[in-house]
């Protein structure tokens, strides 16, 4: 009897010494964030080698920096059901999951991009940092007030270069911003808000000349990190803005259709960036650019959704009214009527601006490997995974 107290006294011993190692490791993947993990394990980088990824713009890539603002919760999404489908609950991101800037990440073995100002995490991350903002534009007075604009996005950036150079010294500092890759995305709120805000009069006449204002800046923008040191570009053109389904229910006596004063703009611009973006690889030596042509990929998924695996390709799988174009999602804006769909998967767009996480990859593995589709604008001599591998 002895002899069988002492085995169950071993056998006891030995599971409670398994369950504190379980324990153990489980704490120790949550804290070390693998719960965001999918998939087979992926090497990360070394510090010494990694080339990182900084991210500018607008809501297409804010990984919740506006999570962090005084602003409206019109330009934020840190309430479900966004982030649903992938993280469980909501993370500032305008999607059900992730953004495209999450899959080049990942496509690029880092990890996620920390938002700027996000409490706690270190500024001198060697992987990068994320500086979007959503309802930012190029001009300054695009949702003044309530964003964080391109301007205060290169300052901000500026101030990750200053401490990179207190940490690996002037040189050395230098060759990994030249190393990075910056990933853009400008331009789509600088011609929304006047239609948004009921504010067309923020158009001028000449819309050649509105188109005009937005490129200078993002001129600026680019030619001052390219100053700093920044030789490698991503920048995603505008969708066909006039088509998304919060335009649409704007002028209900249309019937839906897309309203072309919002898409010529998106035309015009996507035209004079592209010309821009060749022109400065003339003038700027060593400028290394990939530009994705979002506009053509994702008209193409509105209106043949099923070739692409999707079921709805014109309205939202969150929001109320017709074509779910009214900006509702999750109850937290002016109007708190909303309906969700079952399965996001089946549709282009999330909310009635915005787009799934399943589409967002679909883009970002085109911009990552640099292939085009029909009646796509030229991307440049590089892609986004080429742009990586050049030292």
């Amino acid at each position: 009897m002895a002899m069988l107290r002492r085995n169950l006294a071993s056998i006891f011993f030995y599971f409670f010494f398994l369950l504190n190692i379980l324990f153990f490791v489980r704490v120790s993947a949550r804290k070390s964030g693998a719960k965001f993990s999918r998939g087979p394990n992926r090497k990360r980088h070394h510090g010494d080698n990694v080339t990182a990824l900084f991210i500018f713009g607008d809501s297409f890539l804010d990984a919740g920096n506006n999570n962090y603002i005084n602003t409206t919760t019109f330009d934020q999404a840190n309430f479900r059901p966004y982030g649903e489908t992938f993280f469980g609950f909501p993370t500032g991101r305008f999607s059900d999951g992730r953004l495209i800037s999450d899959f080049i990440a990942e496509y690029a073995k880092l990890p996620l991009i920390p938002p700027f100002l996000k409490p706690g995490i270190s500024k001198e991350n060697v992987y990068g940092v994320n500086f979007a903002s959503a309802g930012a534009g190029a001009l300054v007075e695009t949702f003044k007030g309530s964003v964080i604009s391109l301007k205060t996005q290169l300052d901000h950036y500026k101030k990750v270069e200053k401490m990179w150079r207190r940490r690996y010294g002037k040189e050395e500092a230098k060759k990994r911003i030249s190393r990075a890759v910056h990933l853009v995305s400008i331009g789509s709120n600088d011609y929304l808000s006047p239609f948004l805000t009921n504010r067309l009069s923020l158009i001028p006449r000449s819309k050649s000349r509105h188109v005009g204002m937005v490129m200078g800046n993002l001129t600026a923008f680019i030619r001052e990190i390219y100053k700093i040191g920044g030789r490698k570009f991503g920048v995603l053109n505008v969708p066909d803005l006039g088509c998304l389904p919060v335009m649409r229910v704007l002028k209900p006596e249309k019937d839906g259709s897309c309203i072309g004063e919002a898409s010529s703009l998106a035309t015009m611009h996507n035209k004079a960036l592209s010309k821009l973006l060749f022109q400065l690889e003339e003038q700027l030596k060593g400028f290394k650019f990939s530009s994705l042509d979002m506009n053509s990929s994702l008209g193409l998924r509105m209106r043949y959704p099923s070739r692409f695996g999707f079921k709805e390709g014109e309205g939202a799988c969150c929001g109320a009214g017709e074509y779910r174009g009214v900006f509702s999602c999750g109850g937290k804006r002016l109007v708190k009527e909303f309906e969700l769909c079952e399965n996001p998967n089946d549709y282009v767009f999330w909310d009635s601006i915005h787009f799934t996480e399943k589409t967002y990859e679909q883009i970002a593995t085109l911009f990552w490997d640099g292939e085009r589709e029909a009646n796509s604008l030229a991307v440049g001599p590089y892609s986004i995974k080429k742009l990586f591998q050049i030292p």
